[in-house]
């Protein structure tokens, strides 16, 4: 499974970058409006000059004409760029179109498995279930994500499975066993994927047998 960074600072990529195991970005407006009226265009710029992967940019339009309007805009800023299209009517026709042209869509705002299936069909690259916000509303967004890997796999459909809306560590390990090919994570679950109390006290008490030993 690969990691995604879910964040539009540039600042919090740099750091995740470092280690190596960020493959791509995912970004929204929502994101965006945090980063004090720095343009759309120039941060995906300076995310494709830190990150060599798949930077998700989302579409604001919504009539299927203007969503493959700005799709084509967006597309156009960088070879690695892939558009971010929420899946209703509006949204499914965008998809068939923009896939058609060769633009990679990335379906957003996925709550079942129908959803999904319609935008896998329709040519979308990437499928996003929402785990969070379903758990939110006492369903069991995990077991989304099984039922997507399961209809990508058993029918032999291209479109991968982007687990979002991911809300702690936990949600990390069950993605990755449920299947999802990707999982987009906010910058804060990285250290806490990282750390565990154990591994600091284990640490510690090796440098103090070091000390002890001479070898500090």
């Amino acid at each position: 499974m690969q990691l995604f960074l879910d964040t539009a600072s540039i600042d919090e990529i740099r750091a995740a970058a470092k280690y190596g195991v960020i493959s791509g970005v995912t970004t929204n407006p929502s994101l965006l409006a945090k980063e004090g009226g720095v343009s759309y265009k120039q941060r995906i710029l300076e995310i494709a000059e830190v990150i060599d992967g798949p930077i998700s940019a989302e579409c604001v339009s919504r009539t299927a004409d203007e969503l493959v309007e700005e799709a084509r805009e967006l597309a156009s800023w960088h070879p690695n760029v892939v558009v971010k299209i929420p899946i209703d009517e509006a949204g499914l026709e965008a998809i068939h179109r923009c896939s058609r042209e060769g633009i990679r869509v990335n379906t957003t705002l996925i709550f079942t498995p129908n959803q999904a299936l319609l935008a896998a069909l329709a040519g979308a690259a990437y499928l996003s279930p929402f785990v969070g916000r379903l758990d939110d509303v006492s369903s069991d967004g995990m077991e989304l994500i099984r039922q997507c890997v399961a209809i990508v796999e058993t029918h032999g459909l291209e479109a991968r499975v982007l687990a979002a809306s991911l809300r702690h560590p936990q949600h990390v390990v069950e993605a990755a066993l449920a299947g999802a090919h990707i999982a987009t994570i906010p910058p804060s679950l990285l250290p806490q994927m990282l750390k565990h109390p154990l591994t600091d006290i284990g640490i510690e008490r090796f440098l103090a047998d070091a000390r002890k030993a001479g070898l500090l």
